[in-house]
Protein backbone atom coordinates (compact mmCIF):
# COMPACT_ATOMS: atom_id res chain seq x y z
CA UNK A 1 0.00 0.00 0.00
CA UNK A 2 1.27 3.63 -0.80
CA UNK A 3 1.97 6.57 1.03
CA UNK A 4 0.00 9.75 0.28
CA UNK A 5 1.12 12.91 1.00
CA UNK A 6 -1.65 15.40 1.90
CA UNK A 7 -1.74 19.24 2.40
CA UNK A 8 -4.65 21.37 3.73
CA UNK A 9 -5.50 24.61 2.17
CA UNK A 10 -6.96 26.05 5.20
CA UNK A 11 -4.14 25.73 7.77
CA UNK A 12 -1.37 24.51 5.15
CA UNK A 13 -0.87 21.14 7.49
CA UNK A 14 1.24 18.78 5.98
CA UNK A 15 0.90 14.98 6.82
CA UNK A 16 1.41 11.52 5.16
CA UNK A 17 -1.42 8.90 4.99
CA UNK A 18 -0.45 4.91 4.65
CA UNK A 19 -3.91 3.78 2.63
CA UNK A 20 -4.66 1.85 -0.19
CA UNK A 21 -4.92 2.76 -4.02
CA UNK A 22 -8.39 1.43 -3.86
CA UNK A 23 -9.53 4.17 -1.24
CA UNK A 24 -10.68 7.21 -1.44
CA UNK A 25 -8.57 10.86 -1.11
CA UNK A 26 -8.81 12.15 2.35
CA UNK A 27 -10.96 15.29 2.28
CA UNK A 28 -11.40 16.80 5.88
CA UNK A 29 -7.76 17.82 7.41
CA UNK A 30 -7.07 16.29 10.90
CA UNK A 31 -5.66 19.17 12.20
CA UNK A 32 -8.70 21.97 11.69
CA UNK A 33 -11.47 19.92 10.89
CA UNK A 34 -12.33 21.79 7.39
CA UNK A 35 -12.69 19.93 4.02
CA UNK A 36 -10.01 21.88 2.57
CA UNK A 37 -7.38 18.55 2.46
CA UNK A 38 -5.52 17.98 -0.86
CA UNK A 39 -3.73 15.03 -2.25
CA UNK A 40 -0.41 15.77 -3.45
CA UNK A 41 1.52 14.16 -6.45
CA UNK A 42 4.42 12.73 -4.99
CA UNK A 43 7.94 12.03 -6.78
CA UNK A 44 7.55 8.42 -5.98
CA UNK A 45 9.59 5.37 -4.36
CA UNK A 46 12.79 4.41 -6.32
CA UNK A 47 13.41 0.95 -6.95
CA UNK A 48 16.32 -0.53 -4.92
CA UNK A 49 17.95 -3.91 -6.21
CA UNK A 50 19.53 -5.61 -3.44
CA UNK A 51 21.51 -9.10 -3.54
CA UNK A 52 23.55 -10.44 -5.87
CA UNK A 53 22.60 -11.03 -9.21
CA UNK A 54 21.51 -7.05 -10.22
CA UNK A 55 24.88 -6.28 -11.87
CA UNK A 56 25.17 -5.61 -15.12
CA UNK A 57 28.66 -7.73 -15.53
CA UNK A 58 26.15 -10.80 -14.70
CA UNK A 59 24.69 -10.66 -18.02
CA UNK A 60 28.04 -10.58 -20.44
CA UNK A 61 28.41 -12.02 -22.96
CA UNK A 62 30.57 -15.61 -23.24
CA UNK A 63 32.89 -13.65 -25.65
CA UNK A 64 33.54 -10.78 -23.84
CA UNK A 65 33.60 -13.10 -20.61
CA UNK A 66 36.93 -14.95 -22.08
CA UNK A 67 38.20 -11.61 -23.71
CA UNK A 68 38.08 -10.47 -19.98
CA UNK A 69 39.56 -13.05 -18.98
CA UNK A 70 42.56 -12.99 -20.95
CA UNK A 71 42.84 -9.50 -20.51
CA UNK A 72 43.47 -10.37 -16.68
CA UNK A 73 45.58 -13.10 -17.11
CA UNK A 74 48.03 -11.12 -19.43
CA UNK A 75 47.99 -7.99 -16.82
CA UNK A 76 48.55 -10.51 -13.69
CA UNK A 77 51.89 -12.28 -15.24
CA UNK A 78 53.04 -9.04 -16.29
CA UNK A 79 52.92 -7.75 -13.16
CA UNK A 80 54.43 -11.33 -11.66
CA UNK A 81 57.51 -10.30 -14.18
CA UNK A 82 58.14 -6.75 -13.11
CA UNK A 83 58.17 -7.65 -9.25
CA UNK A 84 60.52 -10.36 -9.47
CA UNK A 85 63.30 -8.94 -11.79
CA UNK A 86 66.66 -8.23 -9.32
CA UNK A 87 67.52 -4.75 -8.79
CA UNK A 88 70.90 -3.59 -8.77
CA UNK A 89 70.10 -1.36 -5.89
CA UNK A 90 70.39 -1.94 -2.47
CA UNK A 91 67.63 -1.14 0.33
CA UNK A 92 68.35 2.88 0.34
CA UNK A 93 68.23 3.15 -2.98
CA UNK A 94 72.14 3.84 -3.63
CA UNK A 95 73.71 2.14 -6.64
CA UNK A 96 75.87 -1.28 -5.82
CA UNK A 97 79.32 -1.28 -6.82
CA UNK A 98 80.94 -4.55 -6.70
Amino acid sequence: MPTYEYVCDACEHQFDEFQSMKDEPLKKCPKCKKNKLRRLIGAGAALLFKGSGFYITDYRSESYKSAAKKESEAASGKSASNGTSKSAESSDGSAKSD
